[in-house]
């Protein structure tokens, strides 16, 4: 009985979230209607994203980090550990602005791991840490209620699992905090290599830098939903515990 009450009251406290699932819906429309709109645009010099890329990792010293295009729409990523920039087909082959601004971000996270950026190491650090949390979270609340968390009896036990519970709650939103200056100082990066690579005018730069704008915005709805459930999850560990 206990776990069907503390169930049911955690699914219906997903209420909470709803103003972090309405600003993420709002980012990720943003994203592809910016994309979307500034992709139609082509720089004036023609360079792909892919070349862009790739010349930019040659000024940096970085000539040995391929760059390589992958499946899936704005899929673009930077794997340090294979030393490999991941660029989406509409980035990579297209001259456009939206796909130049991009490319530049992802160029601008090799250039975080190149010059020791503390918050890109912290946040690659996390990774494996936060794939683990993701796994046992659940496991370890179950196991908490079932062995009477809250309770009179048997109570220390299962308080102890629901804590730990939270506490890997937390590094869910730990992540996310990490992960905002990563992805802020990349953009920050990337319009200073389209500004100085001379291969885009002032206004191609702006054009470039509001498709980065709009996809900041989906890491800070991340963030907030992450800390909206975290308050969601204490909420009801505190009424089950008064209970």
């Amino acid at each position: 009985m206990f776990f069907s009450s503390a169930y049911w009251e955690y699914y219906l406290m997903g209420i909470i979230l709803l103003p972090g699932i309405l600003l993420a819906l709002y980012a990720q429309i943003k994203v592809n209607n910016t994309f979307s709109k500034y992709s139609k645009i082509m720089s004036m010099r023609g360079v792909t994203g892919g070349e862009f890329a790739r010349q930019m990792l040659r000024e940096a010293d970085l000539g040995h980090i391929q760059v390589v295009q992958t499946n899936g729409t704005l899929s673009d990523n930077y794997n340090h550990r294979t030393k490999t920039v991941a660029l989406s087909a509409e980035v990579y082959s297209s001259s456009s602005v939206a796909s130049l601004g991009v490319a530049a971000h992802e160029i601008g996270h090799t250039l975080q791991y190149k010059q020791g950026y503390l918050p890109v190491k912290l946040r690659t650090f996390l990774v494996p840490l936060t794939n683990i949390v993701s796994t046992m979270l659940w496991p370890l609340v179950f196991i908490g209620i079932f062995l009477g968390f809250g309770s009179a009896t048997g109570g220390g036990i299962g308080d102890i699992f629901v804590w730990a519970g939270v506490i890997f709650f937390g590094f869910a939103v730990l992540f996310s905090l990490v992960t905002l200056p990563v992805e802020f100082d990349a953009s920050r990066r990337a319009k200073k290599l389209l500004q100085d690579s001379g291969l885009v005018d002032e206004m191609e730069v702006e054009s470039a830098q509001k498709v980065l704008n709009a996809a900041a915005l989906t890491y800070v709805a991340a963030l907030i939903i992450a800390v909206l459930n975290l308050l969601r999850f204490l909420l009801v560990v505190n009424n089950r515990r008064r209970d």
